[in-house]
């Protein structure tokens, strides 16, 4: 594999190679993964055998990549390892391969989303031969795995506008904002970058996960509070130049008309029935995005200055991971603190650094998980405190739960504790 050239710390020459390059490649899959699974099934249906009663499950393909095989590949692949040496960032940062990349998700995103409107309403697919050589179209199972598995990538796509919301190009901006119409989720792209980077790690942030916040909870706080701010900050941006928030200048507004376009393109041509899967594929892919903003910030907290001011942003206010799977599939997201530093920095030079906090697993394995409080909080807290050195007091607490929280885990708990240990050992004396 062809490397990049660079004079090392001993002035001498190397090359550095991305060990990744080609891997980049399988962010692609997730959006294509529904083509594949038609062709699985077609070849499943040549012979009239009882494989071709397993076509239908295919049609799930994108949960079971999302919540079965992506977490098995994680695990058993491990950690990345690698940061790219300092010296050749500048070459790695404008290599036009890695930006192509993302900019194609787009395409196949949309290409997957006229499939899906196609299959749910399709009344003869004959043409895929075994279970459907009887003619007719799905039943309401196999719709629903259609429809889920065009979450999974919408909810993906979402990670994809994140990557090039960040940029500077205009054409890269404008991607990312279309690319957010399948999740109806345009105001992410104003509430993140203006929004979640500036309050993020505080209880002003609707994006950060706090401590005893069930990811129930969390998810309609987060999914409403983002939507307020969103318009708030384009208010007063729009207010500063003179200009009324109810304009097509409005970026939150015009990124929702992409929706209403898109949608409205969609039920035109397949009809009305397609409009409610629709509606149900964003839901479904904006509480994936969710789950993550939950696990990237839980419990963390900026700790206030003298002067009253949150202390900077530092990689200590980001749960991290390595794992060499999710990393290649979410462009280098769980190297988050890096890019809370670097913002506009492009994934593939984002490092990966040692005194992050650091998750036990990698967002695809722990994604399933946010789903269930007690296995996360048994998972989580703990860490939580580690990371504090057992002092709750710098912790971002839910306030339903502040109370419990600092009885059990505050100062006084622990003085009690000691002193209840110190008095059995004085009667045990």
């Amino acid at each position: 594999m062809k490397g990049l050239q660079y004079i090392d710390a001993d002035g001498k020459p190397a090359v550095w190679a991305d060990h990744k390059k080609r891997m980049w490649l399988w962010g692609l899959f997730v959006p294509t993964a529904l083509f594949y699974s038609i062709g699985i099934m077609w070849l499943l249906g040549l012979g009239d055998t009882p494989l071709k009663y397993l076509a239908p499950v295919f049609w799930w393909i994108g949960p079971i990549l999302l919540y079965v095989l992506l977490p098995i590949i994680d695990v058993a692949l491990g950690d990345d390892g690698e940061n790219a040496p300092d010296e050749v960032m500048e070459a790695l940062e404008h290599s036009t391969y890695y930006k192509w990349l993302t900019i194609a998700f787009f395409p196949c995103h949309i290409a997957s989303l006229i499939a899906m409107c196609y299959f749910l309403t399709a009344h003869d697919l004959t043409w895929l031969g075994g279970v459907y050589g009887h003619g007719g179209g799905l039943g309401i199972v196999s719709q629903i795995g259609v429809m889920l598995s065009l979450g999974v990538v919408t909810g993906i796509g979402i990670n994809t506008a994140h990557e090039l919301g960040h940029k500077k190009e205009n054409d890269e901006r404008w991607i990312a904002k279309i690319t957010l119409a399948p999740a109806m989720y345009g105001h992410f792209y104003i509430e993140h970058n203006r929004g979640h980077h500036v309050r993020v790690a505080t209880p002003e942030d609707p994006a950060s996960g706090r401590f005893g916040e069930t990811f129930w909870e969390f998810l309609p706080r987060s999914v409403w509070g983002s939507l307020r701010s969103s318009w708030e900050l384009e208010k007063t941006r729009l207010h500063r130049l003179g200009k009324s928030p109810w304009t097509m200048k409005n970026d939150l507004l015009n990124a929702w008309l992409m929706t209403v376009v898109l949608f409205g393109v969609l039920t035109a041509v397949f009809g009305w029935y397609v409009l409610p899967f629709l509606i149900v594929q964003g839901i479904f892919g904006f509480s994936l995005l969710e789950s993550v903003n939950y696990l990237e910030h839980y419990g963390l907290l900026r700790q206030k200055t003298a002067s009253g001011r949150y202390e900077r942003c530092a990689p200590k206010h980001s749960w991290n991971s390595d794992r060499l799977t999710t990393n290649v599939f979410l462009y280098h997201l769980q190297r988050h603190s890096d890019h809370h530093a670097n913002p506009t920095r492009r994934y593939q030079t984002l490092r990966s650094f040692e005194e992050s906090p650091i998750l036990p697993a990698g967002y695809a394995a722990l994604i399933p998980l946010t789903y269930f409080p007690y296995g996360w909080r048994k998972l989580m807290d703990h860490r939580v405190l580690e990371h504090y050195d057992g002092d709750i007091t710098k912790v971002n607490i839910h306030p339903r739960v502040r109370d419990k929280v600092l009885a059990k885990y505050g100062p006084a708990a622990g003085a009690a504790a000691s002193e209840g240990t110190s008095s059995e050992g004085s009667s045990a004396a």
